[in-house]
């Protein structure tokens, strides 16, 4: 990085830029003498202007090129990205001199640059001979906390757009494990402490490997996926269909009782034997058929006793002949 003073270059001066926007023609005189003892610093694209994590109290202003923000790690070790670019005019650094600290992010050239480098006590003789300095220095501020609160708000919508992709079954389209393990536990805990009932019901595809091992595993995923379409369109807003794993499904019914819970197992058992999955009228199936077993929330059961209790119930209904409902 090449020094040089900034008034042997008669194009730079302070109204350009941003710091000193709208300054009295006075002040300016005496802002433009504390400039003249200030370098400009000539920087190669994808050469550092300040590292993170690193002390480094002077103010960099573009008066050439552009600079950006790059990625490094928090104290946390998460990955992080200003995504900001410094533009002509503007200016960078700030916060480490007028609090001190080490600086918070990376900031590189994308491009040969050039960078007028006020240190910190000269920055502070300006703040305290022009409150129009102390004014602009402040609105940058501002604009730079807007748009870094901006990023925050947008990083944290897609990663919740992420999070919910990362709920949903892929074939299926309805929740999985992850999302059942993260919300289901929260719906017991309401319900013992509220009193109002839950119930679930474990569904099974009948003679499911037989099934895939005749027809094939692409339509075997047809099979699952009609039979979950089936039971989300079935189902109150107010319901919930996990794909509990391969082509046992689970649906959760809140304020449901153990009886209301059985007469829609039945509905749904009754509805899944009479759909066609298939066009294909060669096929030997165009209907399939699956177990299911209710079980109600028992004071004091965790979600691994309740759900075992519907498991036992499903596996009473798969020895009584299957394509029934059991409780």
């Amino acid at each position: 990085m090449e020094l040089f003073n900034i008034f042997a270059h008669s194009e730079y001066r302070a109204r350009n830029l941003q710091l000193f926007h709208d300054i009295d023609e006075a002040d300016l005189i005496g802002i433009n003498e504390l400039i003249a003892s200030c370098a400009v610093m000539l920087v190669k694209a994808g050469t550092s202007v300040i590292t993170a994590h690193t002390t480094d109290n002077r103010l960099y202003v573009v008066l050439k090129g552009v600079l950006e923000g790059q990625t490094h790690e928090d104290n946390s070790g998460s990955s992080v990205t200003s995504n900001m670019q410094f533009m002509a005019g503007e200016c960078v650094g700030e916060l480490s001199v007028l609090d001190d600290e080490d600086q918070p992010h990376t900031i590189k050239a994308i491009c040969d640059s050039e960078l007028l480098v006020i240190e910190a006590d000269t920055l502070w003789q300006l703040i305290n001979e022009s409150n129009g300095v102390a004014r602009n220095l402040l609105r940058m501020l501002s604009f730079r906390i807007r748009t870094t609160n901006a990023l925050l708000r947008r990083r944290h919508r897609v990663g919740e757009f992420y999070r919910q992709m990362s709920m949903v079954d892929g074939l299926t389209g309805i929740y999985n494990r992850a999302w059942l393990h993260s919300q289901f536990p929260q719906m017991i805990e309401r319900s013992q402490a509220s009193g109002n009932p839950l119930s679930i019901i474990m569904v099974d595809l009948d003679h499911f490997k037989q099934f895939n091992d005749t027809h094939g595993h692409i339509i075997g995923d047809d099979a699952i996926q009609c039979a979950a379409k089936l039971l989300n369109s079935t189902l109150r807003p107010t319901d919930f269909a996990v794909r509990f794993g391969g082509e046992e499904l689970l649906v959760i019914l809140p304020d449901t009782s153990k009886d209301a819970c059985f007469s829609v197992a039945e509905r749904l058992c009754i509805k899944l034997a009479q759909a066609s999955i298939f066009k294909d009228d060669r096929l030997p199936l165009p209907h399939i058929t699956a177990s299911f077993g209710v079980a109600g929330l028992l004071p004091g059961q965790d979600i691994f006793a309740f759900i075992a209790t519907a498991d036992a119930a499903l596996y009473r209904a798969k020895n009584a002949g299957r394509n029934q409902v059991s409780r």
